[in-house]
């Protein structure tokens, strides 16, 4: 899987490579970290509503708490006030006696002039002697049918709260419902409290969400959305799945939009039965703010993802276009063109990727020379030594024929005591011989000395004690392969310029000795020497390629030879002095040595 997945990639162009590694490397991690992001908002913004739903709830709970206490405190008194319970109780006789009680009874009137958080209180009690003044009240046959009414003689000592009408303005109120005992078990009243609806208007307008207060019928007490008070639960499209549900956190329609609902209870302490604040916050109202800033981050992401995506295709476009520009110079050179030259501006790898480029062709085109050059060289160099060979064939008829009659000459010579023709003729076979089989590139350098020794002896037999000779051979060189009739030519001319205008015979010397990486060549006569001029046209002759060659293997052959053998640094260097000889020397590098 890996090995086809690098196939296709190695398939794709580089810009598109670029282009990929940047949806790969930016747009997937902006997306991942973006879409990672949008959810911890979202459920942050969640969390942190829930958190403040439940905060408020609790607020209003606790403040709640304190309002109804009042109530609670007040009730309390009032059901172990003997005044009011003889009050309650007291048969009157006239209507005079009944005003005079209510006048010397003022503790009810007091409790709503000191708390602000009540706005009623009565009691009711089956009393046909008292006037009703609205806070001892006869209840009539609806009230004492109404459910709470009933409910409120059903326990003893419990507190109720119920949503009733209150006679004198006919409006509903939080009443705290309290059945009293007057007296012991046969005679009871019912005690009303109204929880100020004002007071706990204003503790829910202080709250952000939706937030209500309502009872155990689901009758919404008090609200922050005025609209709502009075009204059930079933009433505002509160989903009936909530209805009568306990504290907890829910999610459900509110008049038809989705949204989370918090719940908690609030049962006072002596209550039969309890209320609930509600807050309800729409999941749209709460992701808004979240969602305003995800669009805002997702249009900035999104434009700096377009920007680094233009950017990213202008540099991959310019980096691929500079790359299909020595694509095409590559083309070109592999057509045989190298002329070529790749100009790109810049100092980075590409910029010197082409200078390398141009380099490699310079470097390429050069060596081809060279390689041409060094073919001509060879080429020309197999023409002499193939001209060395055809001219020692050519001067043969027969070489068979030519040994064995050397080889008679010489038996004859030894048969009638002449040794030393007979040496001097095994010699020049030996010679001749050896420079017929000069066909071998390189031989060794005891082979060539050998051929040059035997020349040697034969010219002592010509001119017997006027020529000596001497060789001063490094044994470090002796090893050394050379290429033939190197030496014999120069020891050659050497004889004959060194015997010319002499009669006191001539001194040759082969010199050869290792100088670091090359070994050195000295081959010196003690002769007349050369005249300067004639020197200079010597040095001359041996440079000038087109010079019509002589017959014998001369200086201009082994100049030639040693240039094209080893380069044309090397050759002949020839040093003469009038009246005290001349000498030969030249250079072969160490390399060819055998080992």
């Amino acid at each position: 899987m890996f090995q086809w997945f690098v196939k296709v990639l190695n398939d794709i162009k580089i810009r598109n490579k670029l282009l990929l590694a940047f949806l790969l490397t930016t747009l997937l991690p902006v997306l991942l970290v973006g879409g990672y992001l949008t959810i911890e908002m979202r459920t942050m913004a969640f969390e942190n509503a829930l958190e403040q739903a439940s905060i408020n709830v609790d607020r209003v709970k606790k403040r709640t708490e304190e309002v109804i206490g009042v109530s609670q405190d007040i009730a309390y008194r009032l059901s172990n006030d003997a005044r009011l319970k003889k009050l309650a109780i007291r048969q009157y006789v006239s209507t005079y006696d009944v005003v005079e009680a209510y006048r010397d009874y003022t503790d009810m009137r007091e409790y709503l002039r000191l708390y602000k958080d009540i706005s009623n209180i009565r009691l009711y009690t089956d009393n046909a002697t008292l006037l009703n003044n609205w806070e001892l009240i006869n209840p009539s046959s609806a009230i004492k049918e109404s459910q709470w009414y009933q409910r409120a003689q059903r326990y003893d000592s419990l507190v109720g709260w119920e949503y009733i009408e209150d006679e004198r303005d006919q409006r509903n109120y939080l009443s705290l419902v309290r059945k009293i005992e007057l007296e012991g078990s046969s005679k009871i009243g019912v005690l009303v409290i109204n929880v100020n609806s004002h007071q706990l208007t204003s503790i829910l307008s202080q709250e952000s969400f939706d937030t209500m207060i309502v009872d155990d019928q689901d009758n919404i007490i008090a609200a922050n959305r005025s609209d709502r008070t009075g009204k059930k639960l079933a009433d505002v499209s509160f989903d009936t799945k909530l209805l009568g549900q306990g504290s907890g956190s829910y999610e459900a329609e509110v008049d038809g939009e989705a949204s989370k609902i918090v719940i908690e209870e609030l049962k006072p302490q002596a209550s039969r039965n309890a209320l609930r604040i509600i807050s309800v916050f729409s999941i749209d109202s709460i992701v808004k703010e979240p969602n305003r800033v995800i669009k805002l981050s997702i249009t900035v992401i999104a434009v700096s993802v377009l920007l680094a995506f233009l950017i990213i295709y202008s540099f991959s476009s310019l980096f691929s276009r500079r790359l299909l520009q020595l694509s095409r110079h590559i083309n070109r050179v592999s057509t045989g063109d190298f002329d070529t030259s790749l100009k790109i501006d810049g100092k980075d790898e590409i910029a010197l990727l082409a200078r390398q480029f141009n380099s490699m062709v310079r470097s390429i085109n050069d060596l081809m020379y060279e390689v041409q050059e060094s073919n001509d060289q060879n080429s020309l160099l197999e023409q002499k030594q193939n001209d060395i060979r055809f001219k020692m064939l050519a001067s043969q008829i027969n070489p068979h024929f030519l040994f064995n009659a050397l080889e008679s000459i010489r038996m004859e010579a030894h048969m009638k005591g002449q040794v030393e023709i007979a040496r001097v003729v095994r010699l020049l076979g030996k010679m001749m011989r050896s420079n017929l089989e000069v066909g071998r590139s390189k031989i060794l350098l005891s082979q060539e000395l050998e051929v040059v020794r035997c020349y040697l002896d034969i010219q002592q037999f010509r001119y017997e004690d006027r020529l000596k000779y001497q060789f001063i051979v490094d044994p470090a060189v002796e090893s050394l392969y050379i290429p033939p009739l190197i030496v014999q030519p120069l020891v050659e001319n050497a004889v004959i310029h060194g015997l010319d205008n002499t009669m006191d015979g001539a001194m040759v010397t082969v010199n050869i000795k290792r100088e670091q990486n090359h070994a050195v060549f000295t081959i010196t006569d003690n002769g007349a020497g050369i005249n300067p001029d004639k020197l200079e046209q010597i040095r001359y002759t041996l440079e000038v390629r087109d010079e019509q060659e002589e017959a014998r293997i001369g200086l201009r052959n082994v100049h030639d030879r040693l240039k094209l053998s080893y380069g044309v640094e090397y050759g002949l260097n020839i040093e003469s002095r009038m009246n005290e000889g001349t000498s030969i020397t030249f250079r072969i590098p160490m390399e060819d040595i055998n080992l």
